[in-house]
Order: C-alpha cells, then structure tokens, then sequence
C-alpha cells in the first residue's frame, strides 16, 4: 500500500510518460501547468522529460506564482495566453483536481487558483488530471468546499444568492496570514458546500451568473482523461 503523497507522485509520473509515449505530449507544444501538490509533481516530471532530450521548445503557460516559481526553477520558458506565439490557445493543460465525480466533473480550487486554472484549461484542445484515489467520489458539493472567487466589496450580496441556491457559505481564512485569503488576482474566497449533490453544470452557470462573481470551482465544460493512483500501486485512467 502506498501513501496519499507517492500516489500523487504515481499518478503524475504515468499522465506525463503515457501522454508522451500516445503523442499527446510532443516537441514544440504549447501546455498548460496546474497548481498545486498533485500538479507539481507532473510539472517535475515534465522538466525532467526535456532533461533528458525526449521533450524539447515546450512552451508553458502557468496558473499560478506557485507554477511561476517552480517552472523558473526547472528552465521551463513560461509565456501567457496573450503572447504571440501561444495565440490564445493551447495544445494541452494538466493539472490536479480536488474532487472528480464519476463523469469526470471538477471541483478545483483548493490552492485558491481556480479562475487562471480555468482560463487555462478552457482554452486547451485536452486536459488531463492527475488525482490520488481520495479525490475520486460519487459526487461533487458536498464534502470538499467549492471554492468561489469574489469580488470583495459584493461579498455579502453574493453569499445572500449563494444561499438561495442552497449553499452554506464560508469566507476563506489565511494561514500564517492574519485574515481571509487573497488571490493571485486580488480577490476573496467563499467555499460552498451543500447538504445533498447538486448537478455541477448547472451550479457552475448560475454561480456565474451572479453579479460579482469572478469564477467558481465547478469545471464542466471541459471532460479530461482522469489519471487516478491507487493505494495498491496502480493507475485508474478514465
């Protein structure tokens, strides 16, 4: 049996090498890099592809500071969507995934990144997800919170519609931060959970809609091929 942390590290290794190996990452690709302690193990992974000369000219467009940092550390060039030669468009994004219900719905966000992750990610032709088998669940909203990230002066109108919509509302507190989290864009965190499943497609466009809303958790549009570890050493890939 092995831990949750050499699952996260099992599931990264496998997406990078198998999408290497079926063509689906190739020399001169435009990627996406996710977020967060599943993720960072395939941006690992994926730095030591170029090392040894089986990737070469992968161009990176990152989610987050966290993502920033450590593709400087490894020598990946980052770019941004609006760069030329990326053109708003990108051949492949991977990333983690904090809960992934049977149909491979989303909920992302735990690391605070969600709304780049899904400027991202929404804007690749495929993406896959890497997941140990804690994150794989039967349904999404009720256990793990639904990150939403809000303007902060419409926080109290927003949390009154969240409520019409039957979400318990909780304001995203810092760690070794005196007060509530601030995003990489500047904004705040409300994390959402309900007492039964709701359907994510449709909690995703009315959380969208509400005015003050920056982006919601909930990733819908957009179905991955999930690489899930297991504690048994081996790789779900659905």
């Amino acid at each position: 049996m092995i831990t949750k942390d050499e699952q996260k590290v099992l599931a990264a290794t496998t997406a990078v090498d198998t999408l290497i190996k079926e063509g689906k990452i190739f020399s001169g690709m435009k990627i996406g890099l996710g977020t967060g302690s599943t993720a960072m193990p395939a941006v690992k992974r994926l730095a030591e592809r170029i090392a040894d000369g089986t990737l070469k000219d992968v161009k990176a467009v990152v989610t987050s500071f966290q993502t920033q940092l450590a593709c400087e550390g490894f020598g990946i060039p980052v770019y941004t969507l609006n760069d030329k030669c990326i053109g708003g468009h990108l051949d492949l994004s991977i990333d983690g995934a904090d809960e992934i219900d049977q149909k491979n719905n989303l909920i992302k966000g735990g690391g605070a990144a969600h709304l780049r992750e899904k400027l991202v990610e929404y804007n690749s032709s495929f993406l896959a997800i890497v997941a140990d088998s804690s994150k794989d669940v039967q349904s999404l909203g009720t256990k793990f919170p639904l990150p939403v990230e809000v303007i902060s002066d419409a926080r109290v109108p927003i949390i009154k519609e969240l409520e019409k919509l039957g979400a318990s509302c909780v304001l995203r507190e810092g760690v070794k931060k005196a007060g509530p989290v601030i995003t990489d864009n500047g904004n705040m965190i409300l994390d959402c959970t309900w007492k039964a499943p709701v359907d994510p497609a449709e909690m995703e466009e009315k959380i969208n809609k509400i005015t003050g809303v920056v982006e919601c958790g909930f990733f819908t549009k957009i179905h991955p091929v999930a690489f899930i570890a297991r504690e048994d050493g081996t790789v779900t890939v659905r």
